[in-house]
């Protein structure tokens, strides 16, 4: 089981607490505030699951899926969307884009923990 986790999210708190818990639970966490910077941190560090929110600053969260999910190497690797982006029709979006979970914020830990260990 790969415990590497790529946490793209650009709220400092959410990272934060993402990374926290994550840590905790004996994963090795690498953050990112920056969308921009989510590919090329995601090929140097090699996640086992890539957790993201999907209103991103610069790049569109929906567009980072696809691009994860478009490039050979990193296709493989399940991604979570954390968002607050949960409108009518948001959830199907999000997945058709590619990620193979969904949360809603706020998050609760018992069931973001349960979603991590289910992707990874």
């Amino acid at each position: 089981m790969a415990k590497r986790i790529l946490v793209v999210e650009d709220n400092d708190l959410n990272r934060k607490l993402f990374c926290d818990l994550l840590v905790a639970n004996g994963f090795t966490v690498e953050p990112v505030a920056d969308g921009r910077e989510a590919l090329d941190r995601a090929r140097q560090f090699v996640p086992g699951l890539v957790i993201m929110d999907i209103q991103l600053p610069n790049v569109s969260g929906l567009e980072l899926i696809e691009a994860l999910k478009a490039d050979p190497v990193l296709r493989q690797i399940p991604i979570l969307a954390v968002t607050a982006y949960a409108g009518k029709g948001d959830e199907e979006r999000i997945r058709e884009a590619g990620a193979e979970g969904y949360l809603a914020k706020p998050v609760s830990i018992s069931p973001f923990m349960q979603a991590v260990m289910k992707l990874i």
